[in-house]
């Protein structure tokens, strides 16, 4: 699971990084520039911080899978990953309108990879907290 938990940590800082792209990908100068200062801004500062959890959530798989497996902290906080990793994964089905990727062979593409990412991590997780379920 070492290994697995590392993986992770790999996946994450990476995750972060893609972060640095979304608002030229997506063209948020354009798309934005018709709402109002405050509701722009929240969604920069909140983008910055996702990315930057998402980074430390790295850092802390990298740094201290081991601790991770065998603490009773360490337990907890993958279990708390798990739930928020899967979570993610409800979204990606359930509140993402499938218009977005549908019939859109990049988008489709990318929902697909990303759809995985979100079960990888979960499962990596999960399992970590459910082989030592320290409560």
């Amino acid at each position: 699971m070492v290994l697995h938990l590392k993986t992770t940590g790999a996946l994450f800082i990476l995750l972060a990084l893609m972060h640095i792209v979304l608002p030229r990908y997506f063209n948020w100068s354009k798309e934005l520039s018709v709402i109002s200062l405050i509701s722009r801004q929240i969604l920069y500062v909140h983008t910055f911080f996702i990315a930057f959890i998402v980074l430390l959530m790295g850092l802390l798989c990298l740094c201290c899978a081991e601790d991770l497996i065998n603490t009773t902290l360490g337990n907890r906080i993958c279990l708390g990953l798990g739930l928020f990793w899967l979570t993610r994964l409800f979204f990606q089905f359930f509140v993402y309108s499938p218009n977005v990727w549908r019939g859109k062979a990049f988008e489709t593409t990318v929902h697909v990879i990303f759809s995985a990412l979100w079960i990888y991590f979960t499962v990596v997780f999960l399992l970590v907290y459910y082989n030592h379920p320290i409560l």
